[in-house]
């Protein structure tokens, strides 16, 4: 059979009816096909594509690795699909299913309070939501859009900035009330200095002295992988943390954080922002959407 005869885009309808549908009898019914035409598709897709998406028995229904990952990049080609022949049409409306990547800390500070309103604005639009601080490849994740904090690299990537924040080192006040307040960038040697258990762009905290900007060193007992762990645990009385304001704010308004050293703060400020892989080519309608959303809505200020 030569490539031009072959529905692929039919065969992945299937094979992912099947996966959502837990079986090849209930995807036969959802699909108008018999349990075994549904069977023999699946195994012709396997058969072309050279190994096994499904392993099969007479009680159990489980994908291969090999099948999962096909599952992804099939729904993701079938959004696709859907998204460029609504865009061909009439109406343009964003459809389909959007990979965001994004630090914990923007994702409960700023994302989660607003997202209710995008997909009320899209209500053919789904998300799948990655939280995590580090730097990811995109093409690799398989993510259509990421918010990145710090300064960028040279890339093929595009950024959309989202604004900058502040940063400022706060503790909870039990803390402070067990082991002081630093007055001096050497009372720091006293307190246990919460960081960050992965290599950042300023790999220490800044700090204004005697007219210069020092980098001192995070020395502590407690490390965390992203900026929502160090918030939580400063506000457990863990240690001294340096942290975006956005993500503090409220919690220095209600007492629950107080911020330290702010003489010696040489108010820097952390970049944001939305990031995409460009390829020259208009964007997705429902990338697009996000995009125009977090400009909008997701800025920080």
């Amino acid at each position: 059979m030569i490539r031009s005869q072959i529905n692929r885009s039919g065969e992945m309808e299937v094979f992912v009816c099947v996966v959502e549908r837990g079986g090849f009898s209930a995807a036969a019914r959802a699909c108008r096909m018999t349990p075994s035409a549904v069977s023999k598709l699946v195994a012709r897709l396997e058969a072309r594509l050279g190994t096994r998406l499904v392993n099969r028995s007479t009680r159990a229904f489980q994908l291969t690795p090999e099948g999962c990952a096909f599952y992804e990049r099939a729904t993701r080609i079938l959004a696709d699909i859907s998204d460029a022949e609504r865009s061909a049409g009439a109406g343009e409306e964003p459809v389909g299913r959007i990979r965001l990547n994004t630090s914990s800390s923007y994702a409960t500070h700023v994302l989660a309070p607003i997202l209710p309103e995008f997909l009320y604005r899209y209500p053919s639009v789904s998300l799948d939501l990655v939280q995590t601080d580090l730097i990811v490849d995109l093409l690799a994740e398989r993510t259509d859009v990421a918010v990145r904090a710090g300064p960028l690299k040279s890339s093929s990537l595009v950024a959309r900035k989202l604004g900058d924040t502040a940063m400022m080192v706060v503790g909870s006040p039990a803390y402070l009330a067990r082991c002081g307040t630093p007055q001096t960038v050497e009372d720091l040697d006293r307190h246990n200095r919460l960081g960050f258990g992965y290599v950042r762009t300023v790999d220490g905290w800044p700090m204004k002295t005697n007219g210069d900007v020092v980098v001192v060193p995070v020395v502590g007992r407690v490390q965390a992988s992203d900026g929502e762990g160090l918030r939580r645990l400063a506000l457990g009385g863990a240690g001294l943390a340096r942290l975006a304001a956005f993500t503090v704010r409220d919690d220095i308004t209600a007492g629950r954080l107080v911020p330290v050293l702010e003489p010696l703060n040489p108010g820097d400020r952390e970049a944001f922002h939305a990031i995409h892989i460009g390829q020259g080519g208009p964007l997705p309608s429902r990338v697009r959407a996000l995009l125009d959303f977090l400009g909008e809505r997701g800025r920080l200020s």
